[in-house]
């Protein structure tokens, strides 16, 4: 199944129309014609089948078929992660991120980032580009770039888990302080870790340190191995 992403579309609409790169994609690319059926997801939740009634390398436009809804899923995973130095390496884990199941990402800017500037522009098509390829039917939220005192001092939600390589603390493994059903924040930091003074404000504020196994991992696996283990918790229940 191919799939295609359109966030304008709605139950409501009969048709939908293509945008110039997108038609020339599926007209030029894929040889797609009149007839033939695409499926299409808003990235919301809703799966659309369309019949192609004109097949224009600029502006392709499909006849609404049929419309189905996919579950929201019974847990919401909200990843707190440190920009890698390295760009590509966050991109790694937000493509994967997308195949294993996240429901909101906020890139945070720790004292020991090396990256501090983030193309969010660049991050949407890679969640898309994932989203399409897993055959999701719904889009995570990405927020945009946030200081780790701006985060910690905000209205969070749900359980919140920090994991930090720092000594000297107890920390159980994560899937022990899991609950399926429930919304969940974890920070992960950046490749020097957070600070001495930013765990401390985040246990200062209720945050629960989670050790993510014996191995020290870099950021985007790090980061990669909690939503994995999120997901696993929530398919046992």
């Amino acid at each position: 199944m191919q799939l295609f992403y359109n966030p304008e579309v709605s139950e409501k609409d009969t048709q939908v129309v293509f945008p110039r790169d997108e038609s020339k994609h599926i007209v030029k690319v894929l040889r797609k014609t009149e007839g033939d059926t695409l499926n299409i997801t808003n990235g919301k939740g809703k799966l659309f089948s369309a019949e192609i009634i004109n097949a224009d390398i600029k502006q392709c436009v499909a006849k609404i078929i049929s419309v189905e809804d996919q579950p929201a899923p019974p847990y919401y995973l909200h990843m707190i992660v440190a920009p890698t130095k390295m760009n590509d390496r966050f991109e790694w884990f937000l493509e994967k991120a997308m195949e294993i199941g996240v429901h909101e990402i906020t890139p945070v800017i720790c004292d020991h980032s090396e990256r501090k500037v983030v193309k969010l522009n660049r991050f949407e098509r890679v969640l898309q580009s994932a989203m399409k390829q897993s055959l999701h039917y719904r889009m995570p939220k990405l927020n945009e770039p946030v200081s780790f005192q701006e985060f910690i001092n905000g209205n969070i939600e749900g359980l919140r888990f920090i994991a930090h390589c720092e000594d000297g603390q107890e920390k159980e493994y994560l899937q022990k302080k899991l609950q399926p059903k429930e919304k969940v924040n974890i920070l992960i930091g950046p490749e020097g870790d957070f600070s001495t003074e930013e765990i401390g404000k985040a246990l200062n504020t209720r945050w629960i340190p989670v050790s993510l196994g014996d191995s020290r991992l870099r950021t985007e696996t790090a980061a990669i191995v909690a939503c994995h283990t999120v997901a696993l918790v929530n398919q046992e229940s």
